[in-house]
C-alpha cells in the first residue's frame, strides 16, 4: 500500500515512521515539489493550509486525494463555525467581521472580552488579537476574513482524537486535558478516570462532524470545558499535537490509526490503560539530559532553531500517576515551564 502526505514536517515524518512499522510505504510531498505520486497512491495531508501553487493544485486533482470537502470547510474558521452552527454543535458566540464593524459593535454583541482570529493561516496563537472593552485597538487590518469570538472563562481545555474509515466506522481515544501558554500547547495529560458522560458528549460531537463531512482519517477536536459542558474551540482534519501521547499510551498511535483509516485496514478500539503525558519542547535546543531519564521517549524533529518553534516532544507513560508527577519534577526544563509543570503535578496527584 502506498500513501503520500502533502507536507513534509514532523507530523508527516511520524506518519512515515508509523507506516514503516505496519508495512505501508509513506512518501512526503513538499509543497514546492514537482512530481505527483502514482495513480494507485492514497494522498492525505499533515496540514490544512498550504500555498496556492501549481503543484498543490495538481495534488488536489489527483484521484487519490482524500477529504477535499473537509479541507474546504475546516481550513477556514468562518466556514468551520458555520458548519458547527448548522449541526447544532456548541461553540463560543461569534460573528464575522466586515469593514463596517467597530470595536463597540463587537463588545455590544459578544461582551467585554473578545478574540479576533484570522479566518485562515493562524495557528499556535498567531493571527489572533484580544480586545478588552476599555482598551481601544486599531482594527483597520482586522476588518475582512476575520472571526470575532467571545472570550470564554473556561475551567480547562480538553481535546479528543477520533478516526473514521470509508465505511463510516469510527473509534475515539479518551479525552485529553491540555495546558497552553501564549496559545501554544505545552503539556497534554491523558488519564483513565475520564468522566464517562463527558467522554460520551465529546465522542457524539466529533462523530457528528466526521459523518457530516464523510471524512476519512484522524480528526482532532479542541474544546473548552464550562460547567460540565463542552464548547468546541477548533477542529483539525489531521493528526494533532494533543494526540502525540498515543505514541506511548495507546496500543495504536494516532499516526498508525490515520493510516489504517485511509488505507481501509482494521480500525479496532485502541487499548489505553494507565497515565500518559506529552511535553512539547518549545524553542529549546537539543539537550542530551532528556535521554538520561529512562522513562522519557524523546521525539526530536531536526528543525532549525527558532524561538517559539516546536522542536520536539517528550512522552511518558506509567500505570501509576505518581510516577509521572515525580518524573516531571525531575525533568530539566527552563523556568518558563514551571507553572505548566506545577499544573500537571496537581492534576496527577489530586
Amino acid at each position: 500500500m502506498n500513501v503520500a502526505v502533502l507536507g513534509n514536517g514532523q507530523l508527516g515524518a511520524m506518519l512515515q515512521q508509523a507506516g514503516q512499522r505496519i508495512g505501508i510505504s509513506v512518501t512526503l510531498l513538499d509543497v514546492d515539489g514537482d512530481r505527483l505520486p502514482g495513480a494507485d497512491t492514497v494522498i492525505t495531508a499533515e496540514r490544512e493550509h498550504w500555498p496556492y501553487k501549481y503543484f498543490t493544485r495538481a495534488v488536489q486533482q489527483h484521484p487519490g486525494w482524500l477529504n477535499a470537502q473537509t479541507f474546504a470547510v475546516l481550513a477556514n474558521r468562518i466556514t468551520q463555525k458555520q458548519l458547527l452552527d448548522r449541526l447544532g454543535l456548541p461553540c463560543a458566540p461569534w460573528l464575522e467581521l466586515t469593514p463596517e464593524t467597530t470595536q463597540e459593535d463587537l463588545h455590544l454583541k459578544l461582551g467585554p472580552d473578545v478574540f479576533l482570529k484570522r479566518a485562515s493561516g493562524g495557528y499556535d496563537g498567531y493571527g489572533q488579537l484580544r480586545l478588552k472593552k476599555n482598551q481601544l485597538q486599531d482594527l483597520s487590518e482586522w476588518n475582512t476574513n476575520v472571526v470575532a469570538e467571545q472570550a470564554i472563562p473556561f475551567e480547562t481545555e480538553v481535546s479528543i482524537i477520533g478516526a473514521r474509515n470509508k465505511d463510516g466506522q469510527t473509534v475515539c481515544y479518551r479525552i485529553t486535558e491540555n495546558r497552553h501558554s501564549n496559545g501554544i500547547l505545552h503539556i497534554s495529560l491523558s488519564q483513565p478516570d475520564v468522566d464517562p458522560q463527558l467522554q460520551h458528549q465529546a465522542e457524539q460531537m466529533l462523530n457528528k462532524v466526521l459523518n457530516a463531512l464523510d471524512y476519512v482519517g484522524v480528526m482532532a477536536m479542541e474544546c473548552f470545558l464550562v460547567e460540565g459542558k463542552l464548547l468546541i474551540n477548533e477542529i483539525a482534519p489531521r493528526v494533532h499535537n494533543s494526540g502525540h501521547w498515543t505514541q506511548a499510551g495507546a496500543s495504536i498511535s494516532q499516526f498508525e490509526m490515520h493510516l489504517r483509516a485511509i488505507c481501509g485496514l482494521h480500525l479496532p478500539q485502541p487499548q489505553q490503560v494507565g497515565y500518559s503525558m506529552m511535553i512539547n519542547l518549545i524553542g529549546l535546543h537539543y539537550d542530551t539530559a532528556w535521554l538520561k531519564h529512562g522513562a522519557a521517549q524523546l521525539h526530536w524533529y531536526g528543525k532549525s532553531w527558532r524561538a517559539g518553534r516546536k522542536m520536539g516532544h517528550l512522552n511518558f507513560y506509567h500505570p501509576d500517576p505518581l510516577y509521572l508527577a515525580n518524573w516531571l519534577r525531575e525533568l530539566e526544563l527552563p523556568g518558563r515551564y514551571q507553572d505548566d509543570c506545577n499544573w500537571a503535578v496537581r492534576r496527577l496527584t489530586q
